[in-house]
């Protein structure tokens, strides 16, 4: 059977069990379109505002699902405004495919209408990239691209489609059986010496990441860390893949470290360290474990081998997949009890979320919500101050979810809110945003719309960058340049999309809005009015926490 280049991609994507993509159409992959005409319930093309938008979905359905979010985009601007997405992908280890038109093979090298050189636009900022030059080789290459995606570290492969590759005709067969990725299997004497090293100590740790974590891959890591009575950290925006309500889970180490994270590092003297890469963000500026040889013994279990030794020198470098390893390990016992305690105490002290000087008191809120929400909710979120509400004072269970970008890009909340109600149509999804997040991608409230999908976006609106203006009046007090913004009327933006749009006044009238935001059958958007004292406090958020208690007595 003879297929354009077009039918042969999405035919071999079917086959690999893509169901859902995003993108914005462009005339450089018209017959990826057209193949597309006859695959709703298959293979669904989610039509997307802005190419960045598109990318943050698909960065968020990789990381939600486990298999490679799709994104669609044409050449030249769609492809670098989609970069954000692809960038994300990579700090977050999600899967996902994006797929870039091209000029016609004929034009390359002349600096055509658009023309980029893939290769080096994405060279390191992705996985693989990849032009696609042969139209008979396209089977082979999707199928590169899928396992490359979903092997090791997952991350992002782009692959450039010049347009006469789409529109030529090949006799050649799609892929015609899915892919099914096989993590590599712990050594039996590495686990037995990672058991043996944790029997040893003292004062033991785990940190876990990576958002490839199986259902029982979790639960057998909880199983051990309980039965062991060893506290368990998550990596930065991580911490849905640990049971919080677990005696063993004892915080994040993250962006605005508490410090009895901090301490917890810094006294124990064996990290176990499965599935995560230290960025900066998990180790306080790389200050928290000593450059290349830290002071604790560390055994790191990764399933990319470039992961081991990148940055640290591991005591015992395990090269397997996290759920291989949570499964291959057997309880140790130690006389840490009263240290895991000590953890978990620190842990639950620090969810106590100082007052806030603003109309709308976020703690407060937050503890509305962690009340009534239901266990398997999804949260999402982008980058800003607003962000420590869902990623440290909401206790994630073990069906919860948190989608929030390790790049720390403003505008990825929305998008990922949507991504999720479309992989998760039954569950509860809402997004955290600020009043310059949101902004971001605010466009994508019409893709929601279109695609029937129903959020709640609550927009914590201060009227600033609220991150970067505690930074400059941090660093240049009484020179404040730049970060304050003006902001439509948000909840009538929501109704012109045809969503249910509110303006939140004070703390008292949150619960009854937010009632009817989750009633919404077209989804909501609330504006909340927190001021900017709040978001943007001179004093540290852990000196709040200590006033807060303090007031408590």
């Amino acid at each position: 059977m003879t297929r354009t280049g077009g039918q042969l991609l999405v035919d071999s994507l079917i086959a690999l069990g893509a169901r859902h993509s995003f993108g914005v159409p462009g005339e450089s992959y018209l017959a990826v379109l057209d193949a597309l005409h006859d695959t709703e319930g298959r293979l669904d093309f989610t039509l997307c505002r802005q190419e960045g938008g598109a990318a943050f979905m698909a960065a968020a359905y990789g990381k939600l699902t486990g298999q490679p979010g799709i994104c669609w985009v044409t050449r030249g601007p769609g492809a670098t405004n989609a970069s954000i997405g692809v960038h994300t992908a990579m700090q977050d280890s999600a899967p996902m495919l994006l797929f870039v038109g091209q000029v016609g093979t004929g034009m390359k090298g002349r600096e055509a209408f658009q023309e980029l050189d893939y290769r080096c636009v994405f060279g390191t900022m992705a996985k693989w990239a990849v032009e696609i030059d042969d139209v008979a080789r396209i089977p082979e290459i999707v199928s590169r691209a899928w396992s490359l995606a979903l092997s090791g570290r997952p991350g992002p492969v782009v692959v450039a489609l010049p347009e006469d590759m789409l529109t030529s005709e090949s006799d050649a067969a799609p892929i015609s059986a899915p892919f099914v990725p096989t993590e590599p299997e712990p050594p039996r004497s590495a686990v037995e010496d990672a058991l043996r090293m944790l029997q040893g100590s003292e004062k033991p740790v785990i940190m876990v990441g990576g958002c490839n974590w199986s259902t029982s891959g979790r639960a057998a890591l909880q199983s051990f860390a309980e039965r062991s009575d060893i506290p368990v950290l998550a990596a930065f925006r991580y911490q849905d893949q640990f049971d919080n309500h677990s005696p063993c889970y004892a915080g994040e180490a993250g962006v605005g470290m508490p410090p009895h994270v901090k301490q917890i590092i810094s006294e124990a003297d064996t990290i176990f360290a499965i599935g995560l890469r230290f960025g900066e963000m998990t180790t306080d500026g790389y200050s928290l474990l000593a450059v290349p040889s830290p002071r604790q013994k560390l055994i790191h279990a990764h399933a990319s081998d470039l992961e081991l030794g990148k940055i640290y020198r591991p005591d015992l470098g395990i090269h397997a997949g996290s759920n291989a390893v949570a499964n291959a390990l057997e309880p140790v016992s130690g006389n840490w009890s009263d240290w895991r305690a000590a953890c978990r105490a620190a842990f639950e002290e620090s969810l106590i979320a100082p007052a806030q000087p603003s109309p709308v008191d976020m703690g407060r809120v937050t503890a509305h919500l962690r009340e009534i929400l239901p266990s398997d909710v999804i949260l999402t979120n982008g980058a800003g101050n607003f962000a420590v509400w869902p990623n440290k004072f909401f206790p994630f269970g073990s069906e919860a979810r948190l989608l929030a970008p390790q790049s720390g890009a403003m505008g990825y909340g929305v998008p990922a809110a949507i991504a999720a109600k479309l992989a998760a149509p039954e569950r509860r999804v809402v997004c955290f945003a600020g009043d310059g997040d949101f902004q971001m991608t605010c466009q994508e409230l019409a893709t929601a719309r279109q695609a029937d999908l129903a959020v709640v976006i609550l927009i914590l609106n201060n009227g600033i960058y609220g991150t970067i203006r505690a930074h400059q009046e941090r660093h240049y007090p009484e020179r404040v340049s730049g970060t304050s913004m003006f902001s439509p009327d948000f909840s009538a933006m929501a109704k012109a999309y045809g969503m249910h749009g509110e303006r939140v006044e004070s703390t008292e009238d949150f619960a009854a809005a937010f009632e009817r935001a989750s009633t919404s059958p077209t989804g909501a958007v609330l504006d909340l009015n927190v001021s900017a004292e709040a978001l943007t406090p001179r004093m540290s958020l852990s000196d709040m926490r200590a006033k807060a208690l303090e007031d408590r007595g």
